[in-house]
């Protein structure tokens, strides 16, 4: 049998699994925020960084004292597992606006974000979709917020960096979820646009699997120069560890979801990555204020590999607390969504170190997505620009 698990996390004390309110948050109206996304399975790790940086934001927001339309507010956020499936996520969204009234749900993967939206609208639930895949916006949902950029911004960097050093064979292993499939679909044709050649294409269940050595062999026989590689920052890593082992000497392409700092503890570290992009990691991110950031969370969290996996949906929080703010209510999920972009502005950079800029009108997140190279065993941020 198989147990849902659920996290409540509230200012207050938690005893033989009840959650209690201290005597100064019993006066507050207390607004519910929703996760569903992997907290078991290959994934696990991935669905925790997503939440704990939800817990980090609303305890912080909880912690100063916070009002909209005149009235204290306390921040509760409940956290389900979907197992990184979309049909349990649907399940998990419903339990969630019925039994537990949430003002908003945060989803980690799209499968279960597109599974959402098929019924949001109609529940006035604002879905905070943490997900790169542009299609998310362009279903013209009223009520989605898409909290990363597109992956369209990382195909120049990609394609240039690894194409000039390695060579133009090219073969796909990412994860064979939806958002993997986009990844799949988006990154081939711009790939061979530039004059780059397909040679083996064979996606993996990052999700499930333990063992990639019979994926991978099939993928390094048609001799690649690049693989294009990624789901999970844990599996991720012991598909690049595998390939290494099989003799690949050739550089790697992180798909967004993996993180090179989280996928080199299993890899065998940095420099089983040498040759690789992806996007920046948060902990090599050396402005001021992402690293007081990062100071801060390792505080709570010790030992803690803090990457956009957390640092993202934390600002999300803060966006969409800050867009009650302005809209004047918690309930009214069409007006909170519509102070997005104004929320995002009203950030401080203590909090908004990613240096969001706003939101378009379809309620994608605006905000330059920034790439980094490993070499020499080191992460070295790469401006997209320069590509």
């Amino acid at each position: 049998m198989t147990i849902t698990r659920r996290t409540t996390i509230l200012a207050g004390l938690v005893v033989s699994g009840l959650t209690f309110a201290p005597l100064s948050a019993q006066a507050q109206d207390v607004v519910k925020i929703g996760f569903s996304g992997p907290l078991s399975g290959g994934a696990a790790f991935y669905g925790k960084n997503v939440l704990d940086g939800m817990k980090m934001a609303a305890d912080e927001i909880n912690a100063k004292g916070f009002e909209v339309g005149g009235k204290k507010v306390n921040f509760e956020i409940i956290g389900l597992d979907d197992k990184y499936n979309p049909s349990e996520t649907a399940i998990n969204a419903q339990r969630l606006v019925q039994q537990d009234k949430i003002a908003a749900i945060v989803v980690p993967h799209s499968g279960g974000i597109f599974a959402v939206q098929t019924r949001n609208q109609q529940q006035n639930l604002l879905l905070l979709a943490y997900s790169s895949l542009p299609e998310i916006t362009a279903r013209g949902n009223k009520l989605t917020i898409q909290l990363p950029p597109n992956i369209t911004d990382y195909l120049k960097p990609f394609i240039g960096y690894s194409m000039g050093k390695f060579g133009k064979n090219l073969a796909v292993a990412v994860t064979d979820s939806d958002y993997g499939k986009v990844w799949e679909k988006t990154f081939k044709p711009a790939w061979e646009q530039a004059g780059g050649k397909i040679v083996a294409d064979n996606p993996l269940s990052y999700n499930k699997s333990a063992d990639f050595y019979s994926g991978v062999s099939k993928v390094l026989a048609a001799k690649p120069d690049v693989m294009l590689i990624g789901g999970p920052s844990e599996p991720t890593g012991l598909v690049v560890k595998q390939a290494r082992e099989l003799g690949f000497k050739g550089g790697f392409l992180l798909i967004d979801q993996a993180k090179a700092d989280e996928v080199a503890t299993v890899a065998g570290g940095l420099a089983a990555l040498n040759g690789t992009m992806g996007v920046l990691p948060t902990m090599a991110d050396e402005s001021p204020a992402a690293v007081e950031f990062v100071k801060r969370a390792q505080q709570i969290y010790p030992g803690r590999i803090i990457g956009s996996d957390f640092a993202i949906p934390y600002i999300g929080v803060y966006m969409l607390t800050e867009a009650m703010k302005l809209a004047g209510s918690t309930s009214d999920a069409a007006a909170i969504r519509a102070k997005g972009g104004d929320a995002y502005k009203a950030l401080p950079e203590s909090v908004n170190f990613l240096l969001y800029k706003g939101m378009n009108e379809n309620g994608l997140s605006l905000f330059d997505g920034r790439v980094a190279v490993v070499e020499d065993g080191k992460i070295r941020e790469v401006k997209i620009s320069d590509f």
